[in-house]
């Protein structure tokens, strides 16, 4: 039974040499070895290569002229045969949850250790530190390392002299010009720069007073790039004043040692500029992701002007976290990232097309540019622009490289189209089809779907023309409508329809239940609670939806029920084309449709006894009553539906049956419906005032349910062809012959 011992904190060692423990267990299993020692512990270093313990010795190894191979194997036979002590106090718990017992020399290693890195203002005890303490007079592997000449001092010698921080003023070059010709691999970082942004930022930086500078944008629009440009001017003395190097924290060393590299990054950073990616992980108090000293650490920089800090964070995690701290916002500036627009983009694209011709080993036709900055602003919109333009590139190049079939080897822009059909589930032909084809035959391709409904769907049709070739604000939404009409004749399904006449797919449809906002605070939900608030997580129903899907029609069902907040937010997406989260991000409506649905005046609609334009003027005088002026006069058009005839349900009770079938033949089986069992099924239908809402169900009763109990009790072959037919007052199945 295992004794009831102590486990080693973890927040002694850094990740690596926690990692590199664990290996040791797994070196002593096969050994039958029950305890943790330094020996295997030493024998674990020189069989991690990435480790830094493993670099050092190998260096010494060099410097001091002993045979590599030799050490190692002397190390592994003493690991092996060497007893081990008893007197256990601390065990170490693996990734596993294994007790490991640590010998005693091992607990001096990582004390000791962990005493030598307070001393280097660092906060937990290196793979470096164990290696320097294995030295001592006391510990069984000293002889092993300094006999060969390894000593304390040399190894901590070897790691204070690792090379220092690169300037990335020095590693950026010059945006080639359209005329020069690409390199065939670029010798050092290429970037793009947004004019107007570098400016501002240059701008920021030459204040003498609170130069610092918080870039807040989402993933994906450019931050870094942004800093890298301020670099090459820099590089090329046309910088802000005093400025002479950029400095950035490594990633890796961050994670390993958060004190350390801070102030590593500071040190190497003075009279310069110092870049922190997610800068917020360093505030937040209890909340920040790393430890107080590491924290405390950075926030003192800005309150010096030694050393210029640019951090960089997303929307969200600035209102959360850097918005409350005072230190911070005394002593920044705030500048905001937006996405790049799509000329941006395809230049940027133009920039890294060398680097992406030189990694994958092809070449890039120019309209392939053309084409991913396209698609992408249309159809992959989960991030923003330039990253997700960069992000297509890569798997269209990938993609090409690992299918690889063509003679030429290059991309062009049908291989974009497949990776964005991949990617997003949008039928590549919708992608390839001519546009201005596509929009002028747009009333045809919207019947394929809309039985009836003539006057809707051409109104419908005539907007949306008319906003895609640009007679429309640019700021608002493409169009604004409200459908006015009975349940069941088709409202939705048009706007399933225009989804996927615009957009590629019936997932570009946002539909929001206005009989969920009809109180007051439900606009918390609408778009997102305040920071502090409950539910700020969460975000926005709507401006979350759009945010991540900017391309998507917009359905707001029952909008008469929205509350007077959410209906003040309604107003000003459809006038200004845009909405302000409860994150304080500014989402885009620009490129949606936004469609409503109400019942108000629908009794007027269908009521017979009315004419049409009796029971429109009524609707009228209705809406007038219950809409705010400034409400009706943003709309671009009132389209009404009409009640569905029997000839209307009977075409659409068709088209459900062909939709059965499909379902039926994704079970390799046929489906046939008699004429005599679809006017069967047609006069089941007790509801006709619902419109088309009850023929799904006809279906699902008897056909579908009756079906599945069929194939259970038959289970017909593949290739079998049923036939539901009427027999006397009932339907029947059978094969057909």
């Amino acid at each position: 039974m295992t004794p009831n011992r102590d486990t080693l904190s973890n927040q002694i060692p850094t990740p690596e040499l926690t990692q590199t423990l664990q290996r040791a267990v797994a070196l002593m299993r096969p050994q039958n070895k029950s305890i943790l020692t330094a020996e295997m512990v030493l024998w674990a270093f020189l069989q991690s290569p990435t480790c830094e313990a493993h670099a050092v010795l190998q260096r010494l190894s060099r410097e001091l002229g002993f045979d590599w191979l030799d050490f190692q194997r002397e190390v592994e036979r003493f690991a092996r045969d060497r007893r081990t002590e008893r007197d256990i106090k601390f065990d170490f718990v693996t990734d596993r949850q294994e007790r490991v017992p640590l010998s005693n020399e091992m607990l001096i290693i990582l004390d000791e250790g962990l005493a030598l890195a307070d001393m280097q203002h660092q906060s937990k005890c290196s793979t470096i530190h164990a290696l320097a303490m294995m030295t001592g007079d006391n510990i069984g592997t000293a002889w092993l390392l300094k006999r060969r000449g390894i000593t304390r001092q040399k190894i901590l010698g070897e790691r204070e002299s690792r090379p220092p921080k690169a300037d990335l003023a020095k590693a950026v070059q010059p945006s080639p010009s359209p005329s020069s010709k690409p390199k065939p691999k670029a010798t050092a970082t290429t970037v793009y720069a947004r004019e107007k942004l570098v400016k501002e930022l240059v701008n920021l930086l030459s204040i003498m007073q609170g130069r610092h500078v918080i870039l807040v944008g989402a993933t994906g629009v450019g931050k870094r790039s942004l800093v890298l440009a301020v670099a090459r001017l820099i590089g090329e003395g046309k910088g802000p004043t005093g400025l002479k190097s950029v400095k950035e924290i490594d990633e890796t060393a961050l994670l390993n040692d958060p004190l350390a590299e801070i102030k590593d990054g500071l040190s190497s950073a003075k009279g310069g500029i110092l870049f922190v990616a997610d800068v917020a992980r360093f505030f937040g108090g209890i909340h920040a992701d790393f430890s107080d000293k590491a924290c405390l650490e950075l926030q003192k920089a800005f309150l010096a002007n030694d050393i210029i800090i640019i951090g960089t964070a997303t929307e969200a995690r600035y209102q959360e976290r850097l918005s409350k701290s005072n230190l911070l916002m005394e002593n920044s500036q705030i500048l905001r990232v937006p996405p790049a627009t799509i000329e941006e983009t395809k230049a940027i694209l133009g920039v890294l097309r060398p680097q992406f011709q030189a990694d994958y080993g092809i070449t890039i036709a120019e309209e392939s540019l053309d084409t991913v900055t396209r698609l992408v602003a249309r159809y992959y919109t989960v991030e923003p622009l330039p990253g997700a333009a960069v992000y297509l590139l890569h798997r269209a190049c990938a993609l090409l490289k690992t299918n690889q079939k063509k003679a030429d080897n290059s991309l062009n822009p049908e291989d974009v189209m497949v990776a964005v059909s991949l990617l997003t589930d949008v039928p590549m032909a919708h992608m390839g089809a001519d546009e201005r084809n596509r929009y002028l035959n747009m009333v045809e391709r919207l019947h394929q779907r809309i039985v009836g409904q003539d006057e809707a769907v051409v109104a419908l049709s005539r907007a949306v023309k008319m906003a895609r070739v640009g007679l429309k604000e640019p700021k608002r939404p493409i169009g604004s409508f409200l459908f006015l009409g009975p349940t069941g004749v088709g409202k939705t399904e048009l706007a399933k329809a225009l989804a996927e006449f615009l957009f590629g797919t019936e997932n570009a449809l946002i539909v929001l239940d206005m009989s969920e906002y009809m109180e007051d605070n439900s606009i918390n939900r609408f778009v997102g609670s305040p920071p502090g608030y409950v539910g700020y997580e969460a975000g926005g129903q709507l401006t979350d939806a759009v945010k991540k899907r900017p391309y998507s029609v917009v359905l707001f069902d029952e909008v008469e029920k929205a509350s007077v907040k959410v209906f003040d937010a309604l107003l000003q997406v459809m006038e200004e084309g845009r909405l302000t989260s409860g994150r304080g991000e500014t989402v885009d409506f620009s490129q949606t449709v936004i469609l409503m649905t109400s019942n108000i005046g629908g009794r007027y609609l269908v009521n017979l006894e009315l004419a049409e334009e009796a029971a429109r003027q009524l609707t009228q005088l209705a809406l007038q009553e219950h809409f705010r002026p400034e409400f009706l006069n943003r709309l671009d058009d009132i389209i009404y539906f009409q009640p569905l005839s029997d000839e209307n349900l009977k075409n659409i009770f068709n088209l459900l049956l062909i939709q059965e079938g499909k379902l039926m033949a994704n079970h390799h089986l046929q489906l046939k419906v008699t004429p005599e069992a679809t006017d069967w099924l047609l006069a089941q239908n007790d509801h006709p005032e619902w419109g088309a809402r009850p023929l799904r169900r006809l279906i699902q009763k008897h056909i579908r349910e009756p079906m599945a109990d069929y194939i259970l009790e038959k289970d017909p072959p593949a290739g079998t062809s049923i036939e539901v037919k009427l027999e006397g007052e009932k339907l029947a199945f059978e094969v057909s012959k």
